[in-house]
């Protein structure tokens, strides 16, 4: 009913020499329509998770920029890490693993320190794969319907001619009156479906280089650390 009241709109406003979105997808087959609408929803997607991440991204570099900060001016890094222990800082969850590591290294009575530093080490990186994998959790429904949408698009484009070359052996006329809107309605399926792909991969692209960019970044991080904590086992 909306879509109705919308064409009837456009109609009435006697922008008859334009093409009118809203009538090609109300005139085209009920395969198209499936096709458009899902490509629709999957576009709508695609840009509610550019927003959210752009969003989220932001305020946890800020967080982290923060909380670095902090952490190397800090006398006693336990002590940091116990204050900002509850905030959603992805900095602070791979210090935490580390530093809990040597904890239990260093209340040992031996300590092995060629094995401790490889438990510090890989409980850090362990932490740090965690962090970019929940950084990274929605891309790969970018990178699906970059590399999807325009194919299913242009089976909706192939659809739609085929039902116009149907409706010309109907009507027993080739005429290009017959052929186009028919055409012109299953290429536009083709063109919703680069609606949502190109946003999609230029999405994809730039956040992974931002997660990856942000990866290495706490991988510095937890390399600094490392390096203080395993000089402190050494001085035991």
């Amino acid at each position: 009913m909306t879509l109705d009241l919308l064409a009837s709109a456009v109609a009435i406003s006697g922008e008859t020499d334009r093409l009118n979105p809203i009538k090609l997808f109300l005139d085209a087959d009920i395969v198209v329509q499936a096709i458009m609408f899902g490509l629709l929803l999957a576009s709508i997607w695609v840009w509610m998770i550019i927003i959210t991440f752009t969003m989220r991204m932001g305020g946890v570099q800020r967080r982290c920029d923060e909380y670095e900060d902090g952490f190397w001016e800090a006398e006693n890094f336990e002590s940091f890490q116990k204050e900002r222990a509850r905030r959603n800082v992805p900095l602070g969850k791979v210090a935490g693993a580390g530093l809990a590591e040597w904890r239990r290294n260093a209340q040992s009575r031996t300590v092995d320190h060629e094995g401790a530093r490889q438990r510090i080490a890989l409980a850090m990186t362990s932490s740090l794969g965690e962090e970019a994998d929940a950084l990274s959790d929605r891309l790969n429904f970018l990178a699906t319907v970059g590399s999807v949408a325009p194919f299913v698009g242009l089976f909706g484009t192939v659809w739609g001619i085929m039902n116009s070359f149907f409706q010309i052996g109907q009507q027993q006329n080739s005429s290009l009156a017959v052929v186009a809107p028919g055409i012109s309605e299953a290429l536009f399926a083709t063109a919703i479906g680069l609606f949502a792909a190109i946003p999609a991969v230029i999405a994809y692209n730039r956040f992974s280089h931002r997660v990856n960019s942000f990866e290495a970044r706490m991988q510095r991080f937890a390399d600094q650390l490392h390096a203080a904590l395993t000089r402190q086992l050494e001085q035991r």
